[in-house]
């Protein structure tokens, strides 16, 4: 909410300010005062409109999703448009009001309509570099906080980590021990032993390969499923090669837990779980769905959960821009969709 308010306040008063300049300011030079705020009138709306579109849309929507041509085509577009528009209202209509070269100098007039583009342009550079300045502040204050959030965190780890790591060694030992008399059993335990492992140490890691964090997820589900049984159904399908991609550690576990919790766990017939992976380029992509009884509520998808707010709260701040996260949900299944742009 205080984002939304800033940004509001920060655009009124630069749009306010930048009207006020072509109107008085401008007058003030001249003491045409009637004539400028004509020109403010038609100045201010274009240099508004091509702003939000340049910076706003393309830029936030294309260029950071990798989608750079069309960025740059639609910023062609997007200056010829206005760059034309603003060439024509001043030519026939405000030209005539206190200039008279508009009386002699073609429509199409080269380094008059380069002037309207300088004009028009370094007031949209002069948004963009405030709104840039704007953007970057917002990000250090989210990573200083996500720093203070992790510090928090690995000291309530160190608090609590005596215990798990006792456990961890003795599941070891007990894992030895039961090789040889049930290898079924031996298997399980290394599951849970790899599990409390990867929640010990790489949990601490900014970032892990791929593959690392879905033998994490699969060593979770295999221990669920010994819980619940033949009626889970579980398929894990990567379709590109993941190697050299890293993510942040138990990104994707609050996910599957969600799967579980609202789906698998509230079900008394069969219930499955699939996950799809796929990576193009810079982008992988997760698609998570589960199965869900049409009776249950409806919290999963109202609010997210407090894991899926988690998740979107760390991808706001580790990916800004640079994601996507939605939830679908039908009358019998749920599918959560994760975008990452990763460097």
């Amino acid at each position: 909410m205080n984002n939304r308010q800033n940004s509001i306040s920060f655009n009124l008063s630069f749009w306010v300010l930048y009207f006020l300049y072509e109107w008085l300011g401008m007058g003030a030079a001249t003491d045409q005062y009637y004539v400028y705020f004509l020109k403010a009138c038609t100045s201010f709306p274009i240099a508004f409109v091509v702003s939000y579109l340049s910076i706003h849309l393309l830029f936030n929507k294309f260029y950071l999703s990798n989608r750079k041509s069309i960025f740059w085509i639609g910023q062609i577009i997007v200056a010829l448009v206005f760059v034309m528009l603003k060439r024509y209202i001043n030519y026939y209509y405000l030209y005539p009001l206190y200039h008279i070269e508009g009386t002699y100098k073609p429509l199409i007039f080269l380094p008059k309509i380069l002037i309207e583009f300088v004009n028009l342009y370094l007031i949209v550079s002069l948004y963009g570099m405030f709104f840039f300045v704007r953007s970057w502040y917002r990000q250090q204050q989210a990573l200083q906080e996500l720093k203070q959030e992790k510090i928090a965190a690995e000291l309530e780890l160190l608090k609590s980590q005596v215990q798990p790591h006792f456990i961890f060694n003795m599941l070891n030992n007990i894992y030895a021990g039961a090789f040889k008399n049930s290898p079924e059993t031996a298997q399980q335990i290394l599951k849970l032993s790899n599990l409390i492992e990867y929640s010990l140490y790489d949990s601490k890691k900014e970032k892990v390969p791929l593959q690392e964090e879905l033998d994490y997820i699969s060593n979770y589900v295999d221990l669920q499923k010994i819980r619940i049984g033949d009626r889970l159904d579980v398929s894990f399908n990567i379709f590109d090669n993941i190697s050299g991609f890293q993510i942040p550690p138990l990104l994707l576990l609050p996910i599957i837990e969600n799967c579980f919790k609202h789906g698998v766990n509230k079900s008394i017939t069969q219930a499955w779980i699939r996950m799809d992976i796929s990576a193009k380029e810079r982008t992988i992509t997760f698609k998570i769905e589960n199965s869900i009884e049409p009776e249950n509520d409806t919290k999963l998808t109202q609010n997210g959960g407090l894991g899926l707010k988690n998740v979107k709260r760390r991808l706001e701040l580790l990916y800004p821009n640079t994601h996507e996260f939605d939830i679908y949900r039908e009358e019998n299944s749920c599918l959560v969709v994760l975008k990452i742009l990763v460097n």
